[in-house]
């Protein structure tokens, strides 16, 4: 990737990761490794979230969502890599 290893990472996590504060625990952990980032919930359940930063910053954020908080059960991360575009906004999502 160009940019100096900076990337974008597009994550699915699937589970009970709604309404036990994963969205929170996300910005927290980003914040933590100095990835910007935006969780969104899904209207199917899952979180969405929209990370950028230093991809070794990113691959410990993905690991730390495996994990999430307390009383989420996460059966699935899905994520690719990409190009950033400094746009942390993905207006284009049906929510």
């Amino acid at each position: 990737m160009t940019s100096g290893n900076i990337v974008r990472a597009e994550i699915y996590v699937s589970g009970r990761v709604q309404h036990v504060g994963f969205r929170w625990f996300t910005r927290n952990a980003a914040e933590k490794l100095g990835v910007n980032c935006n969780p969104i919930n899904l209207r199917d359940g899952r979180v969405f979230v929209i990370a950028e930063g230093h991809r070794a910053a990113i691959e410990l954020l993905i690991k730390d969502l495996w994990e999430g908080p307390t009383f989420a059960s996460v059966e699935n991360v899905y994520y690719t890599f990409m190009e950033p575009t400094g746009n942390m906004d993905d207006s284009s999502l049906q929510y």
